[in-house]
């Protein structure tokens, strides 16, 4: 094979499959929108701000001629006119207006660029209506898998998957941090696995009634090792050597010359024979 085939069909070879750039959510390209927005707004106030001359970034050169005196060196004269002010201006072309994307709160239908519900939770609700007493609270992670029956996959692997904070533990700071989540989003994850409210009671009536039959398991095995300890306290073995105590001698077989004697504490019958 000729070096040139060899080359095309190299070139023509595919190359090594390139992996799929993982996709923005809507949330994060409308933030990156915001972004780029404010650097522009922040971008043309500086401009408005500068003078003119700073604004257009003129630089002004004055423009002078060369003339030869005949004694061995050159006059440089300046030219008047419009010649000695003539300038070179760089002017900058300022940035077109954009209206920015803004977001409209779901509460009071007013249009907002950032709140700290849609940068934590990705809910659009302004900083004003914002409720953290009642329909905006946070509950731990704990809380939102005891009181709505949830697990550990409903919250994390389910999709989408609910967005949390991290604080500080305020019994010991040294544990672990605490995950709090947006309670309205646990609602409606909850709904979304048990379908309604009545499942929901359901289930939890099962859960409450099963936690009642383990607790009285519990209970009645700690009543029989108890019962098993006191009567093994009150019982103990004799360990003394029993000593037969026989009563009068009988005549088994006058014959053989045999005779038995019985223990009046235990029964044990003893035969002998008389020579």
């Amino acid at each position: 094979m000729e070096p040139s085939e060899s080359a095309g069909l190299d070139a023509a070879a595919p190359g090594p499959q390139q992996s799929p750039k993982p996709e923005l959510s809507a949330a994060m390209r409308a933030k990156i929108e915001r972004n780029r927005q404010r650097a522009l707004m922040l971008r043309q106030a500086r401009l408005a701000s500068r003078p003119l001359s700073a604004v257009e970034g003129a630089t002004s050169a004055k423009v002078s001629k060369t003339i030869d005196s005949g004694a061995g060196f050159f006059i440089e004269e300046e030219e008047d006119g419009e010649e000695e002010q003539r300038t070179r201006k760089v002017v900058h072309q300022p940035a077109p207006v954009i209206e920015p994307d803004y977001l409209v709160c779901d509460d009071c239908q007013k249009p907002f660029m950032d709140s700290y519900l849609s940068n934590s939770f990705d809910l659009y609700v302004c900083d004003k209506c914002r409720d953290n007493e009642e329909k905006h609270k946070l509950i731990s992670r704990t809380e939102a898998k005891q009181h709505y029956l949830l697990k550990d996959c409903d919250l994390d692997k389910r999709e989408p998957a609910l967005r949390f904070i991290l604080k500080k533990n305020p019994h010991n700071p040294r544990w672990g941090d605490m995950k709090l989540y947006l309670k309205l989003q646990v609602e409606k994850r909850c709904m979304e696995v048990w379908g309604s409210e009545e499942a929901l009671e359901e289930a939890r009536e099962t859960r409450e009634e099963n936690r009642e039959v383990q607790k009285q398991k519990r209970f009645n095995k700690k009543v029989k090792e108890l019962r098993r300890a006191v009567r093994s306290s009150m019982w103990t073995k004799d360990t003394s050597v029993h000593q037969h105590q026989y009563g009068p001698e009988e005549v088994v077989d006058p014959e053989e010359d045999l005779y038995k004697k019985t223990c009046t504490t235990c029964g044990h019958e003893l035969t002998y024979e008389k020579m």
